[in-house]
């Protein structure tokens, strides 16, 4: 039980990057593979500050600027110098590994001796639940920002540029400006990601990232297969799924290291898994 129960904290763990996914690729149709660095960059801030006892209400919104910084520089390169975002995406993620290891010093940082989010509050006597009732908390008001965010006149406008560019463009936004934004918010969510599973597994690792966007990715495609199925209109709802889709997708590994596959083919199985997600709704339409 304590084996499902941990995929479902890193299911937590990883909703920033889903959400995080779900900003660029589903509304701003943006592919960025900015994530693998900027969660790295999350996660290694927070080892940093949390060595040098820094208090977390201050390490978390230096950890979102972090992230933020990381995907304002995408955006921009992709707006203002005309480069592909893919590429800009993949510009910025190198450039990261570097600032990453130079900020540690290392490429292991252990946070053996420190506090954490996790032991701020003592709500249960049992770890596991109470680093559950935390995350639930914390990802409750993540959620509830980004989907009040997503419904105000700039949500809206973000939402218009990933629908119709020249149309909100007539309008008079500026989409560049949108795109850079929305870039920024989505690899500080991405951040927090790596804010968050720093703590929960106790160290930052120059790796820690490499190949995270698969995580987020796979989380999404789960939730907008859902999302068409049901043919859900709805932006809370689509949220919903979003955090339903990480937990799925963590669960799934779960049970695949239970029954005794073994833990070097976890990429194989990831990709494979995410391959299905993807072709389920072209079985669909042929099956029609």
């Amino acid at each position: 039980m304590d084996f499902y129960l941990t995929a479902l904290l890193q299911g937590l763990c990883f909703s920033g990057i889903a959400l995080g996914i779900y900003i660029s690729m589903k509304i701003f149709n943006i592919p960025d593979i900015t994530t693998d660095g900027s969660y790295t960059l999350g996660g290694v801030v927070t080892a940093i500050l949390l060595t040098r006892h820094l208090p977390d209400y201050l390490i978390l919104p230096i950890v979102l600027l972090s992230g933020g910084i990381a995907g304002a520089i995408t955006g921009i390169i992709h707006t203002k110098l005309k480069i592909n975002p893919l590429l800009a995406g993949i510009l910025v993620m190198t450039a990261l590994y570097s600032v990453n290891l130079t900020l540690m010093g290392r490429s292991n940082l252990p946070l053996i001796g420190t506090s954490s989010i996790f032991t701020l509050l003592q709500i249960l006597s049992d770890p596991n639940q109470n680093t559950f009732i935390i995350l639930s908390l914390f990802v409750l008001v993540i959620t509830l920002l980004i989907g009040y965010l997503l419904k105000t006149d700039f949500g809206l406008a973000m939402r218009a540029t990933g629908n119709s560019e020249s149309m909100i463009r007539a309008l008079g936004v500026n989409t560049d400006r949108m795109k850079i934004i929305g870039l920024a918010l989505a690899n500080a969510l991405t951040a927090v990601s790596g804010y968050l599973i720093s703590q929960f597994q106790g160290f930052a690792d120059i790796n820690m990232g490499i190949g995270i966007v698969i995580v987020g990715l796979g989380s999404v495609i789960i939730a907008e297969t859902i999302i068409n199925w049901l043919n859900i209109t709805s932006v809370w709802m689509s949220l919903v799924l979003v955090l339903t889709g990480a937990v799925l997708f963590q669960l799934v590994l779960a049970l695949t290291l239970n029954i005794g596959v073994d833990a070097n083919l976890l990429k194989l199985v990831t990709a494979i898994f995410v391959l299905l997600i993807v072709s389920l709704p072209r079985f669909k339409l042929k099956s029609k």
